[in-house]
């Protein structure tokens, strides 16, 4: 990665804690170029937090204003934003500098669902029927020409969490009763998101994520990954991700199609985008495109299918640099481990037998013995990952799953106190 190293200089806007910045930490460090984190983490533990550039993402004016003064301090090569929440402040962050960004406005429309959905139709591409409803009035609220079975998402949430599908009225309204006790406590959302949820139909079909690169506009494939577990709900917690794609060459070329032209209605011109589609008889069908890299771990198996890790390409197009791709032989897989149910984590048992089992790379637990264990849908993490490599996908899934078979997670039930007022 010669052409971007050499001091360089990229801010990385990320929220505090997200698992995305240290790959980005770790592949500037090995390439030499200076990275500063921008964060809310002044008391973080964290060194690179502690000592970055302390922003308050809920006020992008301010922090707007202390970017351009680090800046015209110290220019940079480039900005990129990790995560939804800081995206948009990142484009607009970029757009000021004068560096490769988005528009603003476009990476606020791919974030918010029902814009999305609007755009999509616009631009006459495949869009599920859908409504807006107002979670203090769900069931008098008019839903039209509306069939069931649907599912319903908060408008500014990512990783499945607080998506659930509904096959009724009743359930749609315990659906959103639970929906709204999430978000009344996020002050990171707007009012309109935390008082409205998007109710759209359920779309049968096999799922794919896809990682892409844009550049002016142009998209490059980077991986598609197969989930070859069916995602029908009521909750949509992913597990296998597989790569490369089992799909037949017509059916990629039509996905690769459909998400360049999605980016194209919302906008989007530069920079990483991570897609979710369906795929069914009548089509493929965005759930989403976002301008970002993948989440959790996932991002490791890029490597393994560009000669690249993920963060490289991504800091390399934030300095106007295009580094050239080249795909390897052989399949690569992720489990991400799903939390069972909801209590406090004893221990996981069968480690060393699942890192026993052939074509497994590594296997990671994330959450600590004696933390609390929150699932799908108000839950946003996963209990840990593993990684395989194998020479074909079904050989890798095979791998993923027995090791799956050989963990037994041990969850004690969380008892919380109720306090009573006193007479």
């Amino acid at each position: 990665m010669h052409p971007v190293a050499g001091g360089a200089r990229v801010l990385v806007i990320a929220p505090h804690g997200s698992y995305r910045t240290a790959p980005f930490i770790e592949t500037a460090r090995r390439h030499g170029i200076d990275l500063l984190v921008a964060s809310e983490g002044r008391h973080s533990i964290v060194s690179e937090y502690a000592r970055g550039l302390h922003i308050d993402p809920r006020d992008p004016r301010a922090a707007l204003a202390s970017i351009q003064q680090e800046a015209r301090r110290r220019p940079f090569a480039g900005i990129i934003g990790t995560d939804d929440s800081t995206a948009e402040l990142a484009a607009r962050a970029a757009s000021g500098l004068g560096l490769a960004h988005n528009d603003p406005r476009a990476v606020h429309i791919a974030r918010r669902k029902d814009l999305a959905r609007a755009r999509l139709a616009e631009a006459g591409l495949p869009v599920p029927g859908h409504v807006r409803l107002d979670l203090r009035q769900v069931l008098r609220g008019p839903l039209g020409e509306f069939r069931f079975p649907g599912v319903v998402k908060p408008l500014a949430l990512s990783a499945s969490q607080g998506v659930i599908r509904v096959d009724d009225r009743d359930q749609l309204q315990r659906a959103c009763e639970r929906i709204a006790a999430m978000l009344q406590d996020r002050p990171d959302l707007s009012p309109q998101e935390r008082s409205s949820v998007l109710l759209e139909a359920f779309i049968p079909g096999f799922e794919v994520a896809v990682e892409g690169m844009l550049y002016r506009g142009r998209l490059e494939l980077l991986a598609i990954f197969d989930k070859p577990d069916p995602l029908d709900g009521p909750y949509f917690e992913e597990t296998y991700y597989l790569t490369p794609s089992r799909l037949d060459g017509p059916t990629q070329a039509r996905l690769r199609q459909v998400i360049a032209a999605a980016c194209a209605a919302y906008g989007l011109r530069e920079g990483p985008v991570h897609a979710e589609c369906r795929i069914n008889p009548q089509g493929v069908w965005i759930l989403e495109v976002a301008p970002r890299t993948i989440g959790g771990l996932c991002a490791r198996l890029l490597r393994f299918g560009t000669g690249h890790n993920l963060e490289e390409l991504v800091l390399a197009h934030a300095m106007g640099v295009r580094l050239p791709c080249q795909a390897r032989e052989g399949a690569s897989g992720v489990l991400m481990i799903p939390i069972p149910r909801a209590g406090i984590l004893r221990r996981v048992e069968g480690l060393l037998a699942a890192q026993r089992v052939p074509c497994i790379q590594e296997l990671q637990i994330q959450i600590r013995p004696g933390h609390e264990l929150v699932p799908l849908p108000e839950g946003a993490s996963y209990l840990g990952f593993v990684f395989a490599r194998g020479e074909h996908p079904e050989r890798v899934e095979a791998a993923l799953r027995e090791a799956h078979a050989c963990l037994n997670i041990v969850v004690a039930p969380l008892w919380k106190a109720r306090v009573t007022a006193r007479p």
